[in-house]
């Protein structure tokens, strides 16, 4: 039987679709909110993006032009002076009388295009003539310059044979050997540009010109070979050393001008192949100027030890005295004659620098508590290049002592723990857990 047709269900389902079609339109507005707001967000860090990209794109422009206008400026100096208004030639009036050669009336725009070239090609002409003349009239000059760099050396050969023989096995020898060196190819360098210059206005526009492009051009270089000449007068580190500097950990394996190169070591702090202080494998170089803005660590310059901790936990519930002495007699076997020498040296330098020179001989016992457990901590006196090894070695002998029948139900191990209290409808603890 065909249903009767009903108005008020009619208008009840428009105005239910009218309601879904709105509600459909807020969630529609809200999704395009959304979205509009998350494109806002990504376009935002877009622009962020290529704002920084393009400020590094200047800065690299900037010194690029500084660099190339020193080099332009020194060799217009250096090769056609009468161009840059030092000198006066004739030659220079032969732009002048090109240009006249050009001043005739002129009919049409076709018949004054054949004469602007013209005029442009003997121009150009001219001056590679004087650049030449300038480069051939400098030839003599040249040739003096490179006989006194070659003199500098035989000079810096000489000097670096002689100062190695006398200062090389000083402390600090290689490093007056470089600045000797330096100071003799610096000099050789401003007397060859002198010669060739000829005008002291010439070399003084030029040095200051290639000075400014370097001071901008070259800041790091600059900075790296400044923190490589305070490391080698204060001795921050030398070749061999164990050292951290910034974000570098490793044993020092080569120190050059610019860049300090290390044999990497791992660390658990550290992300990398090995989760314990031992060799990579891997080599990692850094700037030296890495000794002037950061924080330079050396575990091995004056003291090769350093003090190691191993924590052994133990539930609550145990003897802790007994496990202290337990852990404190194993300790003292394996280490107490290893520490002796080590204790004593330290205490000589403590002593030296008028610091509280009482250091202990043996491993040291502490207690210390964490949520659910004790930590009974042995703190001892190890190599720097052999806490692995000790370490592993001192956890197996404490590992089987503890596991003796005489420990049992008195030393008892921590294990994970997890516990339910239970509570009643009021949100009361009902006294009951598991």
């Amino acid at each position: 039987m065909p249903a009767k047709f009903n108005p008020y269900d009619q208008e009840e389902g428009s105005k239910k679709s009218i309601h879904d079609k709105q509600l459909h339109g807020t969630y529609a507005k809200a999704d395009r909110g959304r979205r509009g707001l998350t494109r806002k967000t990504f376009n935002r860090k877009k622009r962020g993006s290529t704002v920084k990209g393009a400020q590094n794109r200047l800065k690299q422009f900037k010194q690029a032009t500084l660099v190339a206008v020193a080099i332009t400026g020194f060799l217009l100096l250096v090769l056609a002076p009468g161009e840059a208004g030092y000198t006066q030639s004739d030659t220079a009036i032969a732009p002048i009388v090109a240009a006249d050669s050009i001043e005739t009336p002129a009919d049409s725009l076709a018949d004054e295009q054949p004469e602007f070239t013209e005029a442009a090609k003997d121009e150009a002409i001219v001056t590679i003539t004087n650049i030449w003349r300038g480069f051939y009239a400098n030839l003599p000059k040249f040739l003096v310059a490179l006989v006194t760099l070659f003199v500098a050396w035989l000079l810096v050969k000489l000097v670096k044979g002689g100062l190695s023989k006398v200062i090389g096995q000083w402390k600090n020898g290689y490093a007056i050997i470089t600045l000797v060196t330096i100071s003799i190819w610096l000099f050789a360098i401003g007397v060859a540009v002198s010669v060739v210059a000829g005008d002291i206005r010439a070399l003084i526009g030029s040095l200051g010109l290639v000075g400014l492009a370097l001071s901008w051009a070259l800041q790091t270089p600059i900075e790296s070979f400044t923190g490589w000449l305070q490391n080698s007068f204060q001795g921050y580190y030398r070749v061999g050393d164990r050292v951290s500097v910034g974000e570098v950990f490793g044993d020092v394996y080569k120190i050059d001008f610019l860049t300090t190169t290390v044999w990497e070591i791992g660390a658990p702090y550290r992300q990398g192949f090995v989760q314990a202080e031992q060799p990579t494998g891997r080599l990692v170089t850094f700037p030296n100027n890495e000794i002037l803005s950061g924080t330079v660590v050396n575990l091995t310059r004056d003291f090769s030890y350093v003090w190691d901790e191993l924590a052994i936990g133990i539930a609550n519930e145990s003897d802790t005295k007994l496990a202290m002495k337990a852990i404190g007699d194993v300790a003292t076997s394996l280490l107490a004659e290893y520490m002796k020498i080590p204790s004593e040296k330290y205490s000589r330098i403590l002593k030296r620098a008028n610091l509280s020179h009482n250091v202990a001989d043996k491993p040291e016992i502490y207690v210390s508590l964490t949520d659910s457990w004790t930590n009974v901590v042995v703190r001892y006196l190890v190599g720097v290049r052999e806490r692995r090894k000790w370490k592993s070695e001192l956890i197996l002998k404490i590992t089987e002592e503890l596991n003796k029948d005489q420990y049992k139900g008195k030393i008892i191990s921590v294990y994970p723990r997890r516990q339910v209290q239970f509570i009643d409808a009021d949100g009361i603890p009902s006294g009951t857990s598991v």
